[in-house]
């Protein structure tokens, strides 16, 4: 009993509806697949930008295609689309192996969903996958409200093993008491399971990824699903998409309609959609027998963010942000352990994989999805707004756009916790401002370094790894690892510190500087913990001060100054506003001319934020005003700082 075959639904009607609608383009769209470099005409511009963008991040030889030139359809922009398009996506099937052991992965957390009653009848079935360490995605047809989840079971590894054996099945209670989300018009649940983290990190997860670029028009997909309630299957690369709305997928199938709330993949395993509808389709000679659709994963997390939930529930909603934590089943007792996931394609392929040790999270990798970063609140700080600096007119057009922006400014490139404007002549930073909130802040181990660059700017406009290979140079973190490691739970924290991890948020800094212990790596700390502040909390806006008589190194003009403006409330529940100043000049001289550095002091200045702004061109707003040293002393003096004791706060 497949809800979708057995129950008609007003889901199903409205899809076909839509799909009716939609024939005409959905027919030009085909038609233009069949042309050679056409799959980088049959979408939006900014899609198939989006795709290539994210298409990056699994092939290191793919480089970013601007949508601008793809939208005037200059031709050498649509010929390195086409190309990379049709070199990644219609491969007639000739994938890497580890598209299968990744298959394997994401199927491994895809359930039977057992819909009962209330006197424990079985009533129908549908598919499921978790999607969090405790949360289970499903259709809202499936599973209508917090009754009916209570009621049912989901039930994982219902599928063969190697050896054509059945495995063993594992069963668990839903929870909706401890989680229950659902929208009819988007048609998803989403569930808690009654388990604990140990019964079902064997099982892993497959992440909502909210960020676009994940399927364009001819893109193929894949279904992992328990049809008609029978035993996991997939159909490989059997689902082509042809048409992309607001809120939903369109991908032609020729197999029987896949089984309600299964996960819809991309060729990367990244979830794409939400499977809820297959209709009948007239389009004989363009498609198969059937159209399926599956809601949009951005359009879901969409609506998660704008409800409203408890601390706890909230706390379960945020772990959808996190990376999967997989860990390899358990093997079965008496059949020899390894999973093995059924592909169904003209013939049958059965791919084994053996079972890895366990692991725990994975650390000091970056949140591939970049849609979820809120980036810095300027009203963070209780009864104040500190809103970021404003840039000059003469830097505006200096200013690194974000090309994922959808408001403005579009150059504020926002992370967890804080947000980076960079100047992309110089490829630096012109200052980063993040939030730091001491009462839940975490401890959280550095292990090793893993710097990326942010996809959302030109590469071009970024200092990467180059600048750093052999010399006393380090990769200076502008906003620290732990500043941003804070939140309700660890996985939260652990975004923010891996955030400070991109080389838009890092300035070439001397070893020695970057390194050292005096009171400018604990100005922060200070403020936070000892001085009078209220509610532990701390903004702190942070830069590189850009001269242009700065020497060059390696192509890039070394900065030799770096500021630090730190924002605090006091508990009468005034503002404070304090300035810094750090000098690395000394210890870089005579760089390109001796070949190696010259050390010399460096020293930390208290100065009046009137002066940053003077020496950044940064307009700071009211916090000048706020700054106990600006009230006074004149705006030309200076505080070397040799402890807590020096500061004025």
């Amino acid at each position: 009993m497949d809800v979708e075959t057995e129950r008609p639904t007003d889901q199903q009607a409205a899809a076909a509806a839509r799909a009716d609608r939609r024939t005409v383009e959905r027919r030009a769209r085909i038609a233009l697949l069949r042309t050679p470099g056409g799959i980088a005409r049959a979408d939006e511009p900014r899609r198939v930008a989006t795709r290539i963008d994210r298409l990056a991040r699994y092939h290191p030889d793919v480089r970013p295609v601007s949508p601008a030139a793809i939208e005037a359809g200059e031709p050498a922009a649509m010929a390195a689309a086409g190309a990379i398009l049709e070199r990644i996506i219609l491969t007639d099937d000739l994938l890497g192996v580890g598209y299968l052991e990744g298959g394997v992965r994401a199927a491994s957390a895809v359930g039977r969903v057992n819909i009962r009653d209330e006197h424990g009848r079985l009533t129908g079935y549908g598919t499921g996958s978790l999607v969090s360490p405790e949360l289970l995605l499903t259709n809202h047809h499936v599973l209508p409200d917090a009754a009916t989840a209570g009621f049912s079971v989901i039930e994982f590894d219902y599928q063969d093993g190697v050896d054509g054996l059945p495995r063993p099945v594992h069963a668990f209670r839903l929870d909706p008491g401890r989680f229950f989300a659902a929208d009819e018009d988007l048609d998803f649940a989403l569930v808690a399971v009654r388990a604990s983290a140990a019964e079902l990190s064997g099982f892993g997860y497959n992440r909502l990824i909210g960020t676009e670029g994940k399927a364009i028009v001819g893109d193929f997909v894949t279904i992992v699903q328990h049809p008609k309630g029978e035993k996991k299957k997939v159909a490989l690369r059997e689902n082509r998409v042809v048409d992309v709305l607001e809120q939903f997928l369109h991908y032609e199938t020729d197999t029987e309609p896949g089984s309600s709330g299964s996960p819809v993949f991309n060729d990367q395993w990244e979830v794409v959609a939400l499977h809820h509808a297959s209709v009948p389709t007239g389009d004989h000679a363009e498609l198969g027998r059937f159209i399926n659709e599956g809601i949009r994963v951005s359009k879901l997390l969409a609506f998660l963010r704008a409800q409203r939930f408890t601390a706890g529930e909230q706390a379960l909603v945020d772990r959808l942000s996190t990376r999967a934590e997989r860990t390899a089943p358990a093997p079965a007792a008496g059949n020899g352990g390894p999973q093995v996931l059924t592909l169904t394609t003209p013939v049958d392929i059965r791919l084994r994989a053996e079972p890895a040790p366990a692991a725990g999270p994975e650390t000091g990798r970056i949140d591939p999805d970049y849609s979820n970063r809120e980036g810095y609140d300027p009203a963070f700080l209780p009864g104040h707004t500190v809103p970021l600096p404003t840039l000059p007119a003469a830097l505006v057009p200096l200013a690194a756009l974000n090309r994922q922006a959808t408001a403005e400014p579009r150059y504020v490139l926002p992370y967890h916790h804080f947000s980076v404007v960079l100047h992309k002549e110089r490829r630096l930073a012109l200052f980063t401002a993040v939030n730091i909130d001491g009462r839940t802040s975490r401890s959280l181990h550095r292990e090793a370094d893993h710097w990326s660059l942010d996809p959302r700017v030109e590469e071009a406009e970024q200092v990467g790894e180059e600048i750093y290979r052999a010399n006393p140079l380090d990769r200076g973190h502008l906003v620290r690892r732990l500043d941003p490691a804070w939140g309700a739970t660890e996985a939260i924290a652990q975004l923010g510190n891996d955030d400070t991890f991109h080389f838009t948020n890092c300035s070439p800094q001397h070893k020695d500087f970057n390194q050292n212990k005096t009171t400018w790596a604990g100005l922060e700390d200070y403020v936070l913990n000892n001085a009078d502040n209220h509610d532990l909390k701390v903004t702190v806006l942070t830069g590189p001060v850009l001269a242009e008589d700065d020497d060059r190194y390696r192509g890039v003009r070394l900065p030799r100054q770096f500021w630090k403006v730190v924002a605090m409330v006091k508990s009468d529940g005034t503002l404070s506003a304090t300035a810094y100043l750090l000098s690395q000049e000394e210890l870089i001289k005579g760089l390109e001319v001796e070949g190696e550095f010259s050390y010399g002091a460096y020293r930390t200045y208290q100065v009046p934020v009137r002066r940053v702004a003077e020496l950044t061109g940064l307009s700071f707003g009211e916090l000048p005003d706020a700054d106990p040293l600006g009230q006074r002393e004149s705006t030309g003096e200076v505080r070397e700082i040799g402890g807590p004791g020096d500061l004025v706060l």
